[in-house]
């Protein structure tokens, strides 16, 4: 009986504090949704400009330990931010969607390439041009993957 309970409790405790993950699955399902995908990561890369924003208001400032406190947090949003641009670009494009024998392969893989070097230096930087850089890379990605300008909502 008590270790009956020890499971249980163990179960529950997992269950209550497992975090969700948001990201396609490597079924091969057959539904995809590239335009969310972009839509998405162009709304992770406004996070990113948005929090660059706010660590440079808060770097002018003296510090309290509330100031400090918000600054690691944008900056701890910023990289979760350029993290799911990368897994994005990995998980999804990179293993699902672009093929060795596709049209373009060299072009899209290029510009998958600058997507995730763009959001790697997103995260090294608090330079608002490192958040204008990948939103350029995602945008140009873009124009490579579906061979036409973006008609997204940004």
């Amino acid at each position: 009986m008590m270790r009956t309970t020890l499971c249980l409790m163990t179960v529950l405790v997992l269950g209550l504090t497992a975090q969700t993950v948001h990201a396609h699955c490597e079924v091969p399902c057959g539904i995809y949704d590239d335009q969310l995908r972009f839509q998405s990561m162009l709304e992770d890369q406004s996070t990113i400009e948005k929090a660059i924003s706010q660590i440079g208001e808060l770097a002018d400032k003296k510090h309290g330990a509330h100031d400090l406190n918000q600054l690691v947090r944008w900056v701890n949003t910023k990289e979760d931010h350029a993290s799911k641009i990368q897994h994005t670009i990995a998980q999804y494009f990179m293993t699902q969607r672009i093929k060795a024998d596709g049209e373009n392969y060299a072009k899209k893989l290029a510009a998958a390439h600058a997507v995730m070097v763009a959001a790697m230096q997103s995260k090294q930087s608090a330079s608002p041009e490192s958040a204008a850089v990948l939103k350029k890379a995602i945008l140009d990605f873009y124009r490579a993957y579906e061979g036409k300008e973006p008609d997204l909502h940004e």
